[in-house]
C-alpha cells in the first residue's frame, strides 16, 4: 500500500506541475500522460491508470505540493474532459459527508444471508443492501426499479463515466424519475465530480424526466446513510439526509416505531 501511495503521489504530481502554471484556474491533462512520466521517473506504471484518478477523487487528498497551490477556501478537482482527457480545475471546496446528529431509523433487515455471505466487497454489499431493503423507496417516497449497476456509458465534454446503480421511479401522481446512485464503502469519500456526472447523464439521456440522485455510505455500527444531492449554481449541495440501520425483526422497538410518526 505504501509503495503504491507513493507512485500514485509521484505520478499526479508529475502530471500536475508538467501544465501548472501559477494563477491558473484550470488545464487539461492526457491519461496516456501517465506513461511517460512514470518511465521518466523510473517507477512501475499501475496497470489500472484509471484508479490514479479515482484514488485522488474518492480516497485521499491529493499530495502537499499540489494543495499548496490551492487558494484559501478552494480545492483542485479532476473532472473528465472528453475520452481518456481529464481537466484540473479550482471549485470551492465541498466536502460531503454524513451527518453524526441525525435520528438513526431502524429497519426490518430484508437481506437474504446467502447474499451477506457472498458479497465482495463493501460497494456491492451497499448496493445489494439498498435493493433487498427497497431503501431508495423508503428515502424518497417513491416505488423505485433497478434498472441497470455499474453502467459504464459516456457523457458530452465529460467522457466516460460509470453510474453505481441507476433506478427508475414512480410517484404516486404517476410521474417518472430517474435516479443514479453512487455508492460508497469504507474509507471511500462521496465526490462531488461522481454527482455532476450522474446529474449531466440523465440530463443527456433522460431531459423529460426528474433527477434525484443519491449518495449511499456505510457509516458505524452498519448504518446507511442516504443523502440526496442536487446541483446549484454548478456546485453540488445536499437536499435531504436520512441515515437507516437494518435490524433483525425481533429487535424493533415499538416505542420507536410510533415516534417515528412524530
Amino acid at each position: 500500500m505504501a509503495n503504491r501511495t507513493n507512485r500514485y503521489n509521484a505520478l499526479i504530481e508529475k502530471v500536475f506541475f508538467d501544465h501548472y502554471l501559477e494563477g491558473e484556474t484550470e488545464f487539461e491533462f492526457d491519461r496516456e500522460e501517465f506513461e511517460p512520466a512514470a518511465e521518466e521517473l523510473s517507477i512501475r506504471l499501475p496497470r489500472n491508470l484509471g484508479d490514479i484518478i479515482y484514488t485522488f477523487r474518492s480516497r485521499r487528498d491529493l499530495p502537499a505540493r499540489i494543495v499548496e497551490t490551492q487558494p484559501e477556501g478552494m480545492e483542485w478537482l479532476i473532472e473528465g474532459a472528453g475520452r481518456g482527457l481529464y481537466r484540473f480545475k479550482l471549485g470551492n471546496i465541498s466536502r460531503i459527508v454524513p451527518r453524526n446528529d441525525l435520528v438513526t431509523t431502524e429497519i426490518p433487515d430484508a437481506t437474504p444471508e446467502l447474499i451477506r455471505v457472498y458479497r465482495l466487497d463493501d460497494e456491492q454489499a451497499l448496493l445489494a443492501i439498498l435493493r433487498y431493503n427497497r431503501l431508495i423507496d423508503t428515502f424518497l417516497g417513491l416505488t423505485a426499479y433497478s434498472l441497470q449497476n455499474h453502467l459504464r456509458t459516456s457523457v458530452s465534454g465529460i467522457g466516460q463515466i460509470e453510474i453505481d446503480e441507476l433506478y427508475v421511479g414512480l410517484d404516486k401522481r404517476g410521474c417518472h424519475y430517474i435516479i443514479p446512485v453512487q455508492a460508497k464503502g469504507g474509507n471511500d469519500r462521496i465526490t462531488p465530480v461522481q454527482t455532476t456526472n450522474d446529474i449531466r447523464f440523465v440530463q443527456d439521456n433522460f431531459p423529460e424526466m426528474k433527477c434525484r440522485a443519491i449518495a449511499a455510505q456505510f457509516m458505524d455500527e452498519d448504518v446507511v446513510a442516504l443523502i440526496e444531492l442536487t446541483l446549484q449554481n454548478n456546485e453540488t449541495r445536499v437536499v435531504d439526509e436520512r441515515h437507516y440501520k437494518l435490524v433483525p425483526a425481533t429487535d424493533l422497538d415499538p416505542d420507536s416505531i410510533r415516534n417515528y410518526e412524530q
